[in-house]
Parts: structure tokens; sequence; C-alpha cells
């Protein structure tokens, strides 16, 4: 077998592998950052990549699936990367992720050009169409809520009747709850509140070291009557990076009424991070609660 013949065989499989391990990362990274509840879309679409990279490995040798899928690859490690470098996140950051993936990209097209003139012009415009159906689609993911507020993560969530925050831990009062509704299977947390009586949020959002912004706990509560959640209170505060546990916070509503509540954990430019919905229930007196210890 002649040497260009041995490429020609052995690169579409590389091509799949190299594709199938960076669609494997991508997957750890944007669903450990994504509220399924705002970003089950673009997860399904990384999941759908990564099965079709195996399922279509034929294509592999075909320059336009193989380029394109290269294209959202290096689109989507921009948009994790660049955040990280910059120490900041955003809108403009976002444009300026996507801004470097585009100029990579053209300059890869333009060494396909010098490597291969022939074969390159045929599929130029498909080349070109789908990059830019690429581009605006990751732009509609990130201006509707879609994509993952990379590369921020909840680490961990709670509603509590009290938190007191004592040295370098978190001190909590907690009333018991069925595993079910722990682990939000089949229900959701409820919490018993005495007239009066506070409740608080406690967050740990994971954020890169030395990477600072703000984060927002938006209380909201379901309107029957409306069939709407309106919000009832929003605290915003800053953040920094850097803990592997994430950034520790909690805020309190008082005097909760009755009902189906959520509290929304959102960036500054509006991306859910996470979200825990819960039920609050009214109590003569009251109830029994323990306390735990959150690291």
């Amino acid at each position: 077998m002649k040497p260009r013949q041995r490429w020609r065989k052995y690169l579409p499989a590389a091509t799949q592998f190299a594709l199938g391990g960076l669609w494997s990362g991508f997957l750890v990274f944007y669903s450990r950052s994504a509220s399924l509840t705002a970003s089950w879309l673009f997860v399904g679409t990384l999941i759908a990549f990564l099965v079709g990279n195996e399922i279509f490995r034929k294509y592999h040798s075909r320059l336009v699936f193989a380029t394109l899928l290269l294209f959202f690859a290096t689109y989507s490690y921009a948009v994790f990367t660049v955040p990280v470098v910059t120490h900041h996140i955003g809108k403009l950051t976002f444009l300026a992720s996507g801004a470097i993936a585009i100029f990579a990209f053209l300059l890869f097209l333009r060494l396909l050009v010098a490597l291969g003139r022939k074969r390159f012009a045929p599929a130029r415009w498909q080349l070109l169409g789908g990059t830019a159906v690429i581009a605006i689609a990751m732009n509609l993911f990130y201006f509707t809520g879609i994509l993952p507020p990379l590369p921020l993560a909840l680490t961990k969530i709670g509603i509590f009747h009290s938190v007191k925050h004592t040295g370098t831990t978190y001190q909590a009062t907690t009333e018991a709850q069925p595993w079910y509704a722990v682990y939000g299977l089949f229900g959701r947390p409820v919490v018993h509140v005495a007239s009066g009586e506070p409740i608080s949020l406690y967050a740990a959002v994971f954020a890169p070291i030395r990477l600072a912004t703000r984060i927002t706990h938006r209380w909201e509560r379901y309107d029957d009557e409306s069939g709407h959640w309106r919000t009832q209170s929003v605290v915003s505060f800053p953040i920094s990076g850097g803990r592997d546990g994430g950034y520790r916070a909690y805020t309190i509503k008082s005097n909760p009424r009755p009902g189906d509540w959520r509290v929304d954990i959102e960036t500054e430019d509006e991306r859910l991070v996470g979200r825990l919905r819960f039920t609050v229930a009214e109590s003569p007196t009251p109830v029994t609660t323990s306390t735990i210890t959150l690291n």
C-alpha cells in the first residue's frame, strides 16, 4: 500500500477518535454547568454530536462534514476557555469567544486552500454556509439562555430554616425530608414555617481562580390565580473564584407565604446557573429541626 493511500485510510479514523474525545469532554464540562431546565436543548445537541460522531463514522472522510464538526468543536472550546483566560464572563466575553473561534477557523480554511485548492473549491459555499449556521445557532443559544453559563457551575444548593456562617463553615438548621424529595425524584422539599419565621437559601457556585462576577438569587412564588411565577425578592452579590467547593453564600426570605416557591441562581447577564423548587407550608408552631454543617 502506498504511503498516500495509507494516510487516506487512517486519517478518517483518527479524526473520528479526536472529535469523539472532544465531544465527551464538552459533555462533561457543559452538563456540569448546565441547569437542564434551561439548557436541555444544548446538552441534547452535544449528545447528538457525540452519538452522530460514532454512527456516521464513514462521513469523516468527507471534507464538509469533518470540517464543520471541527468548527463547532472550536467554537464550544472557545466559549469555555476565553472566560478562564480573561477572568470575566458576560456578553462581550462571549462575542469575543465567537470572534476568536471564527478567526481561527478561517485560518484553517486558508490552510485547506493552500493544501488542495481543487478539492476545496466545490465545497467552499457549503463550508461557509455551514459555518454561518453554526455561528448563528451558538448566538441564539446564548442570547435565549439555552447555552450553559460556563465556566460557572452550581455545586450545592438547599433550602433551610436558617443558615449561619461560623469560621470556615456554614451551620444550617433543617427539617427531615423524604428521600425522594431530597433528590428531587417524585416531589420537592417542604418547609414548614411558623408565623414570622424566615427561611434561607444556601448555594455554592464554582468559578475558576481569579474570575470575579456577580451572582443573583431570585426568589419567586407561583401565583395560582394568574398561573405565573412572581418575583418576590432579588439579591445580587459579587463572587470570586478559586475554591474547589464553590463560592458559598446564602440569602434570607422573611415571612414567606405558603405555596410553591423557587429560587433561581443567575449570572449577571441573567443566565440560569441552577434552580431549586420547594413548597412552603404553614405550621402553628416551630417544627423540630437539626443542625448540619455545610462545608
